[in-house]
């Protein structure tokens, strides 16, 4: 193996800071996280996989929800004011992880917002390295880890976009500058310099498929060098480790049973009917079992199909509560503006229609913060789907009802507003509590109490259309009867 050569000398846990009541519904107030100081990297505790293999956790064992924000261009992109500013929106919205990549897809041939290059051209095992703080690309990146970790973050951290392996995004032809020996170095050289950072999930990959035993054979280097890098040995237990694919696709098609993959990953797609549930669903029945996250789907903002139609927050909000109702262990919310980092400085790709900094207040942000209360609201590492809750059929995909079934609660998901005929004694008790919760307010109406037997139907207040989504949200009232004697 080649060495590298230098080319140049807290868990976070939001809760409502208040709750107010209007017209008979509690409406959550402004998100909070619960510690309000900045906290240094090392008090942000590293993730593992779950123990049941479904969720992610911290070393500790708390769970952890993924919820995620695409900011690929953000290490190059953005200067420290800015950084900070995305930083703390994206905390106070919610959000648990922000997607960035190190060797960016725009603007590659260009220096970062601070003046730096991250290799020689076309040279991944040189990485262009001086000495002293804040003086190379690579202390740029550092910093974005550590004003992550301040902010209460985790950094899902691609290190290349996947156009520098492979073109194409679905034949897995290596046609860029990384081969097996080159990206081996650099994974070791990225691994070690970032190894003390917790807050790092590695992200192999970035908007390409690996179908071909080439392709697996460089991204498989990659993951060993990181391991190698990080921990001093080819150990993967002391990394957490997916890969992004292009979409529509999921690593459940082609790496099921790579041993550096922690959990399986798909793009749905920016399609506004991209129906990630069915592939959500694919990947949770796989074996070996691994927890499920949709990296990439609906960006309000982007233009898709013949004729072209704009995905609307609508579609983000329906496609994040599809993967998570389907069994996945959190979700990845984007926005075509803020992905690229749009501004005046930097000229938009496929035509976005406003700034990087005016799309952080994007209707569906929020919204994100307000599925992750709802999931935190209840014993989530023990909850899986359950479609047997459901007493009717359903022949419409683009319209799919879904239900998770946890210790003692039940939530039920519809994208219209349809009446709910709900298969009820699922969950134990005699009495089931019975509530709305509303996607797009964060709030919640209590319906009533009812016997925790036979069908019921649930009419969501509203006309039944695309946008008005509910969460049936039932819950033991009562304790279950003692068993009769013998």
């Amino acid at each position: 193996m080649t060495g590298i050569s230098v080319a140049v000398k807290m868990k976070p846990c939001f809760t409502p800071d208040h709750w107010a009541r209007v017209g008979g519904w509690l409406v959550l107030g402004a998100l909070t996280l619960s510690a309000v100081a900045a906290v240094p990297a090392a008090s942000l505790p590293a993730l593992r996989v779950s123990d049941n293999h479904r969720f992610l956790v911290t070393t500790d064992g708390r769970p952890f929800f993924w919820l995620a924000d695409t900011a690929w261009q953000l290490i190059h992109d953005l200067e420290e004011a800015e950084i900070r500013r995305y930083f703390a929106d994206r905390r106070d919205k919610g959000f648990t992880v922000i997607q960035t990549v190190a060797l960016v897809e725009l603007r590659f041939d260009k220096p970062n917002a601070f003046g730096h290059f991250p290799i020689e051209p076309r040279r991944p095992d040189r990485p262009m390295v001086k000495d002293g703080p804040n003086n190379d690309y690579w202390d740029d990146v550092e910093r974005v880890l550590r004003l992550a970790a301040e902010h209460q973050l985790y950094v899902g951290l691609l290190p290349t976009w996947g156009k520098w392996v492979i073109s194409d995004w679905q034949n897995g032809m290596v046609d860029g500058f990384f081969t097996v020996e080159n990206a081996e170095t650099y994974g070791r050289f990225v691994g070690g310099r970032f190894k003390d950072h917790a807050n790092i999930i590695w992200i192999l990959g970035g908007d390409k498929a690996a179908p071909t035993d080439e392709a697996k054979a460089v991204w498989r280097a990659m993951a060993r060098g990181i391991a190698a890098g990080a921990g001093g040995a080819e150990d993967y237990a002391k990394v957490l480790m997916t890969y992004h694919t292009s979409g529509p696709g999921s690593t459940a098609w082609f790496l099921n049973k790579e041993p550096w993959l922690d959990f399986h990953a798909l793009q749905s797609g920016h399609g506004r009917w991209a129906l990630n549930w069915m592939m959500v669903e694919h990947a949770y029945t796989m074996k070996p079992t691994l927890p499920v996250i949709d990296l990439e789907t609906s960006y309000p903002g982007f233009r898709h199909g013949r004729p072209p139609t704009i995905a609307t927050d609508d579609d983000a909000r329906r496609a994040a509560y599809w993967a998570v109702f389907a069994g996945a262990a959190g979700h990845t919310y984007g926005h075509h503006s803020l992905w690229q980092m749009h501004s005046p400085k930097y000229p938009g790709v496929a035509g976005p229609k406003e700034y990087w900094y005016d799309a952080l207040d994007a209707p569906s942000a929020r919204q994100m913060g307000w599925l992750r209360k709802l999931i935190e609201s209840h014993p989530f590492l023990t909850q899986r789907p359950d479609l047997s809750l459901l007493a009717f059929d359903q022949t419409k995909p683009w319209e799919m009802c879904l239900a998770l079934r946890g210790d003692g609660y039940a939530l039920i998901y519809t994208p219209t507003g349809r009446t709910l005929d709900v298969q009820l004694g699922k969950i134990p008790g005699a009495q089931v509590k019975a509530s709305w919760f509303n996607p797009r307010t964060g709030a919640t109406e209590v319906i009533s109490e009812f016997e925790n037997k036979g069908r019921r139907a649930f009419d969501p207040p509203g006309e039944e259309q695309a946008g008005n989504d509910w969460v049936l949200m039932l819950q033991t009232a009562s304790p279950a009867p003692p068993p009769s004697s013998p």
